[in-house]
């Protein structure tokens, strides 16, 4: 059994059994629509927006697990795509984070590289093309990356989350190279890590999900600000979280924690207390295996909804929240390409308000789908294929 299928067999099992709430009269909004399909590298497994070639249009970039590469895809700003360029980079990429590492303007990327037990930087020209800087070894198996100053030098630093129960920080040079930071080992099988002050304190930190069986929770790492991170405080997730993010929910000015589960198909909020902990958790039903998730707003009513990726049933689901960390329900259902994995939301030009469209992911049919938003049908052709 080749370890894509393992990855997706330990992060499905189980999701028989389905986490549901009552449905009531709500009839939830039709916003998007699955615009076009777009060939990338074998069996993607994440995905970001990001500008790369600096002319004002969202294009985005994928890494692929299976043919070690990375696929550009160069957006022509009103929704559509070039053809991806391919870009080697190094053995399983099993996530990637961008930034301007070097401090030269130009949009970098950090690759998680988990069959080679590698991180390595990839510095950008500006002109929609990157090199590589440099590989750091790991011990082993990275599989998240999130990019912060977390010794507050002005200087980006970035941290990976390695499989095998560890969090290796690396601390920016200003020249898109790193030196090896503090080296923590703490919880069970980490699925993601992400970045944010989450106590008030100018100071960055960390919320890190463990979804091996022995843990199930979400770990907040609370930054010193000198590159190194308080002894973390768990809170108990539903089954195997694969991912986490932040929103605030509830409109307090506080940022709260979005964590996907990858058992039991529930997505879990906890809200913020603004000191760095959390409330107990409040799970929300999607459909069947999600995966992957992010909050926006997507009906223009000022708080965040959901959108969340579902492996097992072909999904994409839009939950709109109410303003009170809680969700209408039932959700919208849309149906995606094969293997739906991980998703980003979508704004195809920099200088126009517009409303987000999404883009995900998908990871047995090695594509990227772009759904739009209804508001862009007056700039997009109605008659566009969908391949």
């Amino acid at each position: 059994m080749s370890r894509l299928v393992s990855l997706i067999l330990f992060m499905v099992a189980g999701l028989s059994q389905t986490g549901c709430q009552n449905q009531d009269s709500y009839v939830p909004p039709d916003l998007v629509y699955l615009y076009r399909t777009y060939s990338v590298g074998k069996n993607p497994t994440s995905i970001k927006q990001g500008d790369f070639n600096e002319d004002g249009f969202a294009d985005l970039i994928t890494s692929n697990i299976r043919d070690n590469s990375l696929s550009l895809l160069l957006g022509n700003g009103d929704g559509s795509f070039q053809d991806q360029k391919v870009i080697p980079v190094c053995q399983e990429p099993r996530n990637l984070a961008i930034e301007d590492l070097n401090l030269d303007g130009h949009m970098d990327v950090v690759v998680a590289c988990s069959g080679s037990n590698q991180v390595a930087v990839f510095v950008g020209t500006g002109s929609g093309s990157f090199s590589l800087m440099a590989r750091y070894p790991v011990r082993r198996t990275p599989v998240s990356i999130a990019v912060g100053d977390y010794n507050e030098d002005q200087i980006p630093d970035f941290v990976a989350a390695l499989r095998n129960d560890k969090l290796q920080i690396f601390l920016g040079m200003g020249t898109g190279k790193f030196r090896f930071g503090p080296l923590y080992e703490y919880g069970d099988t980490p699925t993601s890590v992400a970045t944010a002050d989450l106590n008030r304190d100018g100071h960055l930190d960390l919320a890190v999900t463990n979804g091996g069986p022995m843990s199930s929770a979400v770990s907040i790492w609370l930054g010193r600000g000198d590159g190194t991170f308080n002894e973390p405080t768990d809170y108990r997730t539903g089954k195997r979280p694969l991912s986490v993010s932040f929103a605030d929910f509830n409109n307090d000015r506080i940022l709260d924690l979005l964590v996907v589960n990858g058992e039991m198909n529930t997505i879990s909020i906890f809200l913020g207390n603004g000191d760095g902990t959390f409330q107990e958790e409040k799970d929300v039903g999607g459909d069947a295996g999600p995966i992957d998730g992010l909050a926006q707003d997507f009906n223009g009513d000022g708080v965040p909804d959901l959108a969340i990726v579902n492996i097992q049933s072909g999904s994409v689901s839009l939950l709109f929240g109410k303003g009170d960390g809680t969700f209408y329900y039932p959700p919208r259902h849309y149906a995606t390409p094969y293997g739906p994995f991980a998703i980003t939301s979508l704004s195809v030009a920099a200088d126009r308000h517009e409303a987000p469209g999404l883009a995900i992911a998908n990871n047995a049919a090695s594509s990227v789908s772009i759904f739009l938003h209804h508001g862009l049908r007056t700039r997009v052709s109605e008659t566009a294929p969908v391949s």
